[in-house]
């Protein structure tokens, strides 16, 4: 069996969801689990790894590698709660709104620092290594830390590249649209449907022309195409008599998702008109 990370040693600051999966992974991989802390040690769930211990007494010198997975409020905190202890040679956190400079005080006692942020929904932990596979990971930071963070994204058969700090902010909102985003709106969707007293078969049905729309925009990636030419619907086509009787059915029956309805209206036309003009400078 192919052990692409043997030989490393590593250690995790933080139990959660994304901390135990992305160690699950590496341990897969033929790496070596050597501790696991959390603020919560008593309430952290790790049946068959290493003990926990408390955040404060991490201490992980002469290992290859402490992965930070907290909450992003939390990293700046945690990395100067670590400093004062010997830590591993590299040190990366898995936030994806922050940069390498969140773990400043561990650069300064002498770690190479940098980011590994997993574009992928963790709703809970995901042990099964086969979950990595083809997610993106957005990386930064020290040139050290950056070689092993794209050394773990490949063991894991996954894609790996750098987001630098001043795109980070933005990157990150770009995900909770991609993620949340749709979610939220799915969410909305059943709201308006439960409220009409439809079946649950509706909102099924909902789910599954959401799956419909995803894999046409996949199918418009794979072909080079802009993802505004897989938007469907009144709005995209031009439909004003349609949406005409959406917003008015909204002011009657859900008028506080209106506002929502309007912006969603402008961008898919914004989108379905950039689209269109990029296409047509294709030809």
């Amino acid at each position: 069996m192919s052990a692409p990370l043997a030989g490393l040693r590593f250690s995790v600051a933080g139990a959660g969801r994304v901390g135990s999966s992305l160690a699950r992974w590496a341990m897969a991989a033929g790496a070596e689990l050597v501790r696991i802390a959390s603020r919560h040690p008593g309430r952290a769930a790790w049946p068959d790894g290493p003990p926990l211990v408390d955040l404060d007494d991490l201490a992980t010198g002469g290992q290859n590698l402490l992965l930070i997975a907290v909450g992003d409020p939390a990293v700046r905190e945690v990395a100067a709660r670590l400093a004062g202890r010997p830590q591993a040679r590299v040190v990366l956190h898995t936030s994806g709104s922050l940069d390498a400079s969140a773990l400043a005080p561990l650069r300064e006692a002498g770690s190479k620092t940098g980011s590994l942020h997993p574009l992928k929904a963790f709703p809970q932990p995901l042990p099964d290594p086969a979950e990595a596979r083809g997610i993106f990971f957005a990386v930064d930071g020290d040139a050290e830390a950056q070689e092993l963070a794209c050394r773990l994204a490949a063991a894991w058969g996954a894609v790996a590249a750098e987001v630098p700090a001043d795109a980070r902010p933005l990157y990150h909102f770009a995900a909770t649209l991609a993620a949340g985003g749709v979610t939220t709106l799915l969410a909305a969707a059943a709201e308006i449907a439960g409220s009409l007293s439809l079946p649950e078969a509706v909102i099924r049905g909902y789910l599954e022309l959401a799956r419909g729309a995803l894999a046409g925009a996949a199918r418009a990636l794979d072909e080079r195409r802009p993802l505004g030419t897989a938007i469907t619907g009144p709005a995209a086509r031009g439909d004003q008599a349609t949406l005409e009787r959406h917003f008015e059915a909204l002011r009657v029956l859900a008028p506080e998702k209106l506002a929502l309805a309007e912006s969603l209206v402008r961008e898919t036309r914004r989108q379905a008109q950039v689209a269109e003009i990029a296409e047509m400078k294709k030809n």
